[in-house]
């Protein structure tokens, strides 16, 4: 069949799409979808008569072109979209198409670096300007940033950390230039605003999801080459010391979510305060095991200690996620569960 022009609003055809896709598939695209959308989609497909079979036809393979462009797009920009395209269904409706896609969707700036491992972005970056390199780390998910800058060397760590913090504001054009020197094959398509880049909110996230080593090295050259910032970085950071100043309901809990053999390892790096405060919440009987697995232990790597400790953060970091405890940082006061 003749691929047709349908006259027909977005919202119309996204209304046809859902009912196409049935209650259960289009339930969970709900779930993806803001108020707003709910409502104009909902209200759409309220008053949608019948759609003749053909019409039905052309919107799914007009919404499996769409995903098919922005899936090339995001492997490897427009210009490599626009060949594969222009393969699969000629120039005419690929250029039509990728129009389409280009108009309504922005595509955020080093896409194509969270499809790629991070061990890959890293050998890609090497060499790269610190800036650089910060610009990429503020627009990539923490998670990927953390493992990218965990393998940068030592000093470059800490350089990248505090050039995001220090980052504001940037213009599209720098972005797009980078973006080409980067990935020449990348066209990113973007509003003329002043786009947010970076910032202490963005570090603090890319550090909390790197590891303690990697979470050390950047403080310590913080505290020592910008102490200002480091104590901005701090106040919003949560580390495996800041469970002492957890009040004892918050900390039974958390110790509901941890391994005995992985509590006592990240104890070992501990203080005596904060040894004292998860045995005061065990029972006596967890807690003399818990000291005689430690006695057993002997010497253990620094390494496994601050796994363990970075174990136990992630799982407090989670709760607070799911609202069973809320962490602040201006002080004890100030702490809620």
């Amino acid at each position: 069949m003749a691929n047709k022009k349908l006259n027909l609003l977005g919202r119309e055809k996204v209304a046809i799409f859902m009912v196409v896709l049935g209650n259960e598939i289009a339930s969970e695209i709900y779930k993806l979808m803001d108020d707003t959308s709910i409502e104009i989609v909902t209200l759409e497909i309220a008053n949608l008569r019948k759609v003749p079979p053909d019409i039905k036809l052309e919107v799914m393979k007009e919404a499996q072109e769409v995903l098919m462009a922005r899936e090339f797009m995001a492997r490897g920009g427009v210009e490599y979209a626009r060949d594969i395209l222009e393969r699969a269904l000629g120039p005419e409706r690929a250029q039509n198409l990728l129009s389409r896609v280009t108009a309504s969707l922005q595509v955020r700036p080093f896409d194509f670096m969270r499809h790629t491992d991070p061990q890959q972005v890293l050998g890609f970056i090497q060499g790269e300007h610190p800036q650089t390199i910060a610009l990429i780390m503020s627009y990539l998910e923490p998670a990927q940033a953390a493992l990218i800058i965990s393998g940068l060397p030592a000093v470059m760590q800490a350089e990248v950390a505090k050039r995001v913090a220090r980052m504001d504001r940037i213009t599209p054009e720098i972005l797009r230039e980078v973006e080409r020197v980067l990935e020449r094959k990348l066209s990113t398509v973007m509003g003329q605003d002043f786009t947010l880049a970076g910032g202490i909110d963005a570090v603090v996230a890319i550090i909390n999801s790197a590891d303690r080593a990697t979470e050390r090295n950047i403080m310590e050259y913080l505290e020592e080459n910008d102490p200002e910032l480091a104590e901005e970085i701090k106040k919003r950071l949560f580390v495996f010391e800041d469970i002492i100043r957890l009040d004892d309901r918050s900390l039974q809990r958390v110790l509901r979510e941890v391994e005995l053999k992985e509590l006592g390892l990240a104890l070992k790096g501990a203080t005596e305060d904060l040894r004292s405060k998860f045995f005061k919440n065990m029972s006596k009987r967890a807690a003399e095991m818990l000291k005689e697995d430690m006695d057993f232990m002997g010497p253990v790597r620094v390494k496994d200690v601050e796994e363990s400790q970075q174990k136990i953060v992630n799982a407090v970091r989670s709760l607070e996620e799911a609202g069973e405890i809320v962490i602040a940082t201006g002080g004890e006061d100030e702490l809620v569960v």
